[in-house]
């Protein structure tokens, strides 16, 4: 077992970390797997940076989702908006994911396919003529948000407002305006709920009109009324922010190699592969939700003591040479099935339940978006702008054709 590791500095939100944040991993992770940092808040948690080490932390049932579990836990007050599947070990979560299973398995997905393939068309039809436009704005984040949107029965009217909540929410750039978002967010949902509530027998069927009769019912397995607020909440959030970014990603990064761009408009069959690439290389999802020790634990040869704060750094893990050969390549005809062995969607019994619809959507939208759009360019040097934000997404992507 290794000596307990000097506490590390990570570098403050700059500009160049944001830009690029793996180098910095690469040099923590030629150091070791596991890494005791200090956040530029002034937070300390143990960081994990290895492919290895955080697939089998994310499988390892002494780290747990429940803050309850930290050394530093006061109250319930670190919840977002309600208690949701990511705040929650088993059997709780176990009984929450039952709850929601149903709506995203294969089949589900898939029947989707054509009403994602049209909502695409539209969208594009709408920008077509212009020529050029901002293909986050216009494209990357409507889509999902639409799709979403439609199959938990949130109005269309509302969507705007909740596009706006949901980019501040994640936002690190600015901690007063997220809990703004955040308050304002819970408000409307619990409005939502009500609404649902009233006309739960009404004919349609979608997925918030079955939470509230599972909340309302009598069965042992009921949601409570956090947990109605909170499964609400992640559905919502992390049903279309991580697809958003997964989109504008992959069409970033198919413009900035245009070798590859080539070799898929050449074989359109390696969309799976562009997709799996771009969740290993520029994973949507940076780290995954804090973990925490309930009981030491040691993990890369290093030993955390009981109540730590755990990082999964699924950013660093896809890089990971001891993993993936030239990682720092981004290449769509890597063998899928192995590229799969990425953690973009993490690993074990919290591996991403909306894994197959993220899937399903940035291969519609990839897809629709290059028989479309044959010309399609960067409208300008195509230098990346990213948000300052738990996600790995860009501000903007401005593209003509």
């Amino acid at each position: 077992m290794r000596a307990q590791h000097s506490t590390v500095q990570l570098a403050d939100l700059t500009d160049d970390f944001i830009a690029d944040p793996y180098s910095a991993f690469a040099a923590l992770r030629s150091r070791g797997p596991v890494h005791h940092v200090r956040f530029p808040t002034g937070d300390e948690s143990w960081l994990v940076v290895g492919h290895e080490e955080v697939r089998a932390a994310f499988a390892d049932p002494r780290l747990r989702n429940d803050v309850r579990h930290s050394a530093d836990f006061e109250d319930d007050g670190l919840y977002a908006v309600g208690r949701n599947m990511l705040q929650v070990d088993p059997p709780d979560h176990t009984r929450l994911r039952t709850l929601v299973a149903r709506a995203f398995t294969a089949r589900r997905v898939q029947a989707l396919r054509p009403r994602v393939q049209e909502a695409a068309g539209a969208l594009l039809d709408a920008v077509v003529a212009d020529g050029r436009t901002d293909l986050v704005a216009s494209y990357a984040h409507p889509l999902p948000l639409a799709i979403i949107c439609e199959l938990l029965g949130v109005p269309g009217v509302d969507r705007a407002a909740f596009r706006a909540w949901s980019t501040r929410l994640v936002a690190l750039d600015d901690a007063e305006s997220s809990s703004r978002a955040m308050g304002e967010m819970a408000a409307y949902l619990a409005t939502l709920v009500e609404e649902k509530r009233r006309s739960r027998n009404a004919p349609e069927s979608d997925l918030l009109h079955a939470l509230v009769r599972d909340h309302d019912g009598d069965g042992a397995d009921r949601l409570t009324p956090q947990e109605l607020l909170g499964m609400a909440f992640l559905l919502l959030v992390a049903g279309h922010e991580t697809t958003v970014n997964l989109i504008a990603n992959a069409v970033h990064l198919l413009l900035g190699h245009p070798e590859q761009l080539a070799v898929l408009r050449a074989d359109p069959e390696l969309l799976r592969g562009a997709v799996e690439e771009t969740l290993r290389f520029e994973p949507p999802v940076p780290a995954g939700t804090y973990r925490y020790t309930a009981e030491p634990v040691t993990l890369g040869g290093t030993q955390i003591p009981a109540g730590a704060r755990v990082v999964l750094s699924l950013a660093a893990a896809n890089r990971d040479p001891a993993r993936f050969p030239a990682p720092e390549r981004f290449d769509i005809r890597r063998d899928p099935t192995a590229t799969r062995a990425h953690l973009a969607f993490g690993h074990g019994v919290h591996h991403c339940l909306g894994a197959p619809l993220a899937r399903l959507e940035a291969t519609v939208a990839l897809r629709v978006l290059l028989d479309r759009l044959p010309g399609l360019a960067f409208d300008g040097d195509g230098a990346p702008r990213w948000r300052t934000s738990l996600m790995r997404g860009l501000c903007e992507l401005p593209v003509r054709w």
